[in-house]
């Protein structure tokens, strides 16, 4: 029967596939179990599946992902996902999340050992579904080194960029003088493995290098100095795996004298302006090379695509954020409430993508 309605779909393709093989039962086993797959695709979660929040973890951003956590446990009990688990995820405990048998896993996890392939990784080995990018797309967008070379070698618009390695270098002066021989002032000490613009400082005069290349160390032995663009900030939301779906840009305005982490999570630092104050034209734009990224890079579920519209170069990607927060304060659920979906529909919505994406390894 199956033979039968592929033949009649491809009959030309069919008869040189048989050609060249003559095995027709394994034909028909290889066409069996696409359309297996294609059924299980169809498959919606069922209230009554067991879900682990996970949250907490060892990062800088510990404290956030808690919040986060218990905001998506919160919204997911009262979409009626009675069977959902609150897990606080440390060093000692790992291991409770394979022993809770979860039908999938919602990360809300930030920073290292959440956001950067490793427990994806783990959840992947174990065959258990869970939210948000997998391995590869995870590990490059938490390194903003990585993620810039890929962007570079794809055509997407990045700031221009230095890499510098404590080793190679006897003192904080020698590496000051090595990153002020290769860019101008004033430009963005960054740790490339850090979140929430924790560590990051902006240099405008020489006489700050050294106290800011010590606070960048601080994070790590690798510094990335990036080219200070004066513009607007903004972020792009995307919500998907095949079919993309961007939600509202937004503006970011900080009463810092940028995004950091104070004006992220502390009440009344930082303005979501919805939409973001840009031209149709740039709105175009923003999407086109945002999705983009999105797709070069693998992501999928949910990621933030972070921008500075420059005055002179116009959109530049500086980082793409693959577990953004879920906080009260966070720009995700701000953007998708501007649409009119609810936070408890963005979960359930990020919730359905995982399993969507995830499933087959089961």
């Amino acid at each position: 029967m199956w033979v039968q309605k592929y033949k009649k779909i491809s009959n030309t393709a069919y008869q040189r596939w048989e050609k060249k093989h003559k095995n027709l039962w394994m034909f028909r086993q290889i066409v069996i179990t696409l359309h297996k797959t294609k059924q299980r695709a169809t498959i919606l979660m069922d209230k009554n599946s067991k879900i682990v929040v996970v949250c907490g973890g060892v990062s800088s951003e510990r404290e956030v992902s808690l919040r986060s956590g218990k905001a998506i446990y919160e919204a997911l009990l009262n979409k009626g996902y009675a069977n959902t688990v609150f897990y606080d995820l440390t060093r000692d405990n790992m291991n409770g999340i394979l022993d809770a048998h979860p039908d999938i896993v919602f990360l809300g996890l930030h920073g290292k050992g959440g956001e950067d392939g490793t427990i994806q990784g783990m959840l992947e080995f174990a065959g258990i579904p869970y939210t948000g990018p997998g391995v590869a797309a995870s590990a490059v967008c938490m390194d903003k080194v990585l993620t810039k070379r890929v962007l570079e070698n794809t055509g997407i618009p990045t700031p221009h960029f230095v890499v510098v390695k404590q080793e190679d270098f006897n003192n904080h002066e020698e590496i000051a003088r090595h990153i002020l021989s290769k860019m101008r002032l004033p430009m963005v000490l960054k740790p490339p493995c850090e979140g929430s613009s924790i560590g990051i400082v902006v240099v405008k005069q020489e006489s700050q290098m050294p106290e800011a290349i010590a606070e960048v160390l601080k994070h790590g032995d690798t510094i990335m100095a990036e080219e200070y663009l004066e513009g607007v900030e903004i972020t792009l939301p995307i919500l998907g795996n095949h079919q993309l779906t961007t939600l509202p840009i937004i503006e970011i305005s900080s009463d810092n004298d940028f995004y950091d982490y104070t004006s992220k999570y502390v009440t009344g630092l930082c303005h979501h302006i919805i939409p973001a104050c840009i031209d149709k034209s740039t709105q175009k734009e923003v999407e086109e090379l945002g999705k983009k990224a999105y797709r070069v890079i693998g992501c999928c579920g949910l990621s933030c695509v972070d921008f500075i519209v420059d005055s002179i170069k116009g959109p530049m990607i500086i980082e793409i954020n693959t577990l953004p927060g879920m906080t009260d304060m966070s720009i995700f659920p701000d953007a998708a409430r501007y649409m009119g979906i609810s936070y408890e529909e963005l979960v359930e919505r990020i919730l359905e993508l995982g399993w969507e994406t995830k499933r087959f390894l089961n």
